[in-house]
């Protein structure tokens, strides 16, 4: 899989789902809100850069931006929950339609460059989840997507694994964040942790390979760093990475 193809995957819920601004002004001592942290507002851009380096000794650094466009109205087709929804684009190719309520902010459908049409989520898939406070937790489905196989074709191990669940949590609220030498602050952690078992080798057999993400979102900014691991500790047959993006410019 190509880098830009595993960026446009990446930036499904509980990844990079963090752009565009609709700032609120959140209560003296009370959390952020949700589209403070997840800004929602239309016309506004994020430059991230990204940096993939795989245990094959393999590194790739790229920029990704990504646009809010404005708000549609997705028809009963398009989305299982119709109507009015934040329009998102990457330059990568990729649409997200996504929503926010007292429940927190989720996605509800998602166009590839091959879709003719937006497709809907089967269910609501969060970016954050109400309340925004440390211990609150949420599941959605995840791919391994920096984790390669030699001896199978295609090489991209989620082509065999496409829905791993993963458990997101907040971890830290008003911690720090560091993005191209750029401190941020009052930003909400938020970390998921997920496992996949693959066949390593005759020699390794049946390994657990843990799936890692931590993200950074910042008041009126969104997300500023995503950190992502798929370790398998060796470089042979089957061998995974890090990927590593961070907020360059916003505008």
């Amino acid at each position: 899989m190509s880098t830009s193809m595993m960026h446009r995957a990446l930036l499904a819920p509980g990844l990079l789902c963090a752009v565009a601004a609709l700032l609120a002004t959140a209560g003296c001592g009370q959390p952020p809100a949700a589209t403070q942290l997840f800004p929602l507002e239309p016309g506004r851009s994020w430059v991230y850069r990204s940096v993939t380096e795989l245990e094959d000794n393999t590194r790739d650094e790229e920029t990704l931006t990504l646009r809010t466009l404005a708000k549609d109205t997705l028809t009963v087709e398009q989305a299982a929950e119709p109507g009015p929804a934040w329009h998102r684009h990457s330059d990568g190719g990729a649409d997200y339609w996504l929503r926010a309520d007292d429940t927190g902010i989720y996605r509800v459908a998602s166009k590839s460059e091959l879709d003719a049409e937006p497709q809907p989520d089967a269910t609501r898939r969060y970016v954050l989840k109400a309340p925004y406070t440390v211990g609150t937790q949420w599941q959605t489905d995840t791919a391994p997507y920096l984790l390669m196989e030699n001896t199978n074709f295609p090489r991209e191990t989620r082509h065999r694994h496409p829905a791993v669940p993963m458990l997101f949590s907040i971890t830290a609220v008003d911690t720090a964040a560091e993005a191209d030498g750029r401190r941020y602050t009052g930003c909400t952690q938020v970390q998921g942790n997920g496992q996949i078992r693959i066949f390593s080798s005759s020699v390794g057999g049946w390994r657990d390979v843990p799936i890692v993400a931590r993200e950074w979102y910042c008041p009126g900014v969104g997300l500023v760093r995503l950190e992502r691991e798929e370790l398998v500790g060796s470089s042979g047959l089957v061998f995974g990475g890090k990927l590593v993006m961070e907020l360059v410019e916003e505008s």
